[in-house]
């Protein structure tokens, strides 16, 4: 939902923490000046829930760690301490003008200075470029940045090759902004991104991972990725993802591969790694298409594997952690699946093969993904809700998932068969758990006890053919 920015001069300082503003209540009784700056000041302006804020002072850093003596020196060479007060984190920075940026990342050397326009002038987009004197809740905005919030205008302050220059990772902030703050790029910060892409090559893959997680916040990070793709941004991240621009589908599909991939994102209602997985659903999508055998329109054969395997690496290389990383592959490998009055074995055997744990994100996926191809698809949305009646029916009955819900273990196995350990106990243990997905009543001692006996007579009779 979009939000109108105010006019006034001034802010509300009834939205800011009491604690923020004894925090420079403190530095004004020690003879120092102090002004809530930044993003904070953005979200009070346009009435969005702020989450961190940030205090800007002329106090140098030793007094900082005067006045403050618990503050966690977390940035001291660069101005900034945290200040704990009620529970919350508060970042206090000396103003400061930066050096050079020779890595693409952080100033080479900062020159504390007292001038607030000019600490101001350092930042990234004029949006950003903003301060509140908390004494009154006057605004200092010296590059417009509240005119560019009314008009709905991202744009960078001063000249956007030096901002992009300085640090990579701006050219990712700014698609990111484009997104969760629902505005439009300007064009000249826009074209400015192409011509300074060599410094975001920089950026670590950490910080890439953490922006298109942020991304993933936006009521549409579709509109992120646009910008990405228009600038040359994801080809250098993740350009799988282009080889669906353009990649018509098939009847069922309205939209290419890429804006298909796009619209299950923006769909996909869920954490940001749920996300991620949407929007990589269909990344096999291009290196399967084919024409069908009728030869009247395109298959994608196998891309749900094809894809899990291009999934992998992509999540490696934004080193996302082995859990959330397994999640999007699994997400990606099990997404495409067509409910159809299932057996109840059929219902058992694809909780196996997803996963129990995966069960719900599938849901919002397959939804998401109904909902994505610009078609009438209703009736898919239908066969879901029957989907998931028929699978809380089934786990109700307390169906094997698992070997661990069988009733037998291997010990049991090597006690009543005389068999010593080895990979022929989890071979047999796999093919009783089959045998219980199939028929639920066997899944007691006796009757595995016996299908393990046959399992082994079988085994037996065939090695010695």
């Amino acid at each position: 939902m979009k939000t109108q920015p105010v006019e006034s001069d001034h802010v509300d300082l009834t939205a800011v923490p009491r604690d923020a503003l004894a925090i420079c209540e403190r530095l004004r009784s020690s003879g120092k000046r102090a002004w809530i700056v930044g993003g904070c000041v953005r979200d009070l302006l346009v009435g969005r829930p702020v989450s961190d804020w940030d205090i800007a002072t002329d106090a140098r850093p030793k007094d900082l760690l005067r006045i403050f003596p618990r503050a966690i020196p977390t940035g001291i060479d660069h101005g900034t301490v945290t200040v704990l007060a009620g529970g919350q984190s508060y970042e206090v920075t000396t103003l400061r003008g930066d050096g050079t940026y020779s890595d693409g990342r952080r100033p080479d050397w900062v020159e504390f200075v007292d001038d607030i326009t000019a600490d101001l002038a350092r930042r990234d987009f004029t949006v950003n470029a903003l301060a509140v004197d908390p004494l009154d809740g006057s605004l200092i905005d010296p590059f417009h940045g509240r005119l560019d919030l009314q008009g709905r205008l991202l744009r960078a302050v001063g000249d956007p090759r030096e901002r992009f220059t300085e640090d990579g990772l701006r050219v990712l902030r700014a698609a990111r902004f484009v997104a969760t703050l629902e505005l439009t790029l300007d064009p000249a910060t826009e074209s400015a991104i192409g011509q300074t892409l060599d410094t975001y090559r920089k950026v670590a893959a950490e910080r890439v991972r953490d922006e298109w997680v942020k991304t993933m916040k936006a009521r549409l990070p579709s509109r992120a990725f646009d910008v990405m793709r228009r600038t040359g941004i994801l080809g250098i991240t993740c350009p799988e993802l282009l080889e669906g621009v353009g990649m018509e589908q098939n009847k069922w599909h309205a939209f290419d591969v890429w804006r298909h991939g796009l619209e299950c994102m923006d769909a996909c209602a869920g954490d940001p790694v749920l996300r991620i997985a949407a929007l990589l659903h269909d990344v096999g999508k291009p290196r399967t298409r084919a024409w069908s055998d009728a030869g009247d329109d395109y298959t994608f054969y196998d891309h749900d594997r094809v894809g899990a395997e291009i999934a992998e690496p992509i999540a490696a290389r934004l080193r996302f952690s082995n859990e959330d990383r397994a999640r999007i592959v699994a997400l990606v490998r099990h997404h495409l699946f067509h409910y159809s009055k299932w057996t109840d074995a059929a219902v058992r055997r694809w909780v196996r093969r997803v996963g129990p744990t995966r069960v719900d994100d599938l849901y919002v996926l397959n939804a998401a993904d109904a909902r994505a191809k610009g078609r009438p698809h209703q009736a898919d949305l239908d066969a879901l809700i029957q989907l998931k009646a028929h699978v809380a029916r089934v786990l109700a009955e307390g169906a094997a998932l698992s070997t661990r819900d069988l009733k037998v273990d291997g010990r049991d196995l090597m006690r009543e068969l005389g068999i010593r350990p080895g990979p022929v106990i989890g071979e047999i243990l796999d093919a009783l758990l089959e045998a219980v997905t199939t028929e639920p009543s066997v899944n007691e001692p006796v009757a595995l006890i016996a299908l393990a006996r046959a399992f082994l007579e079988r085994e037996s009779g065939q090695g010695k053919e």
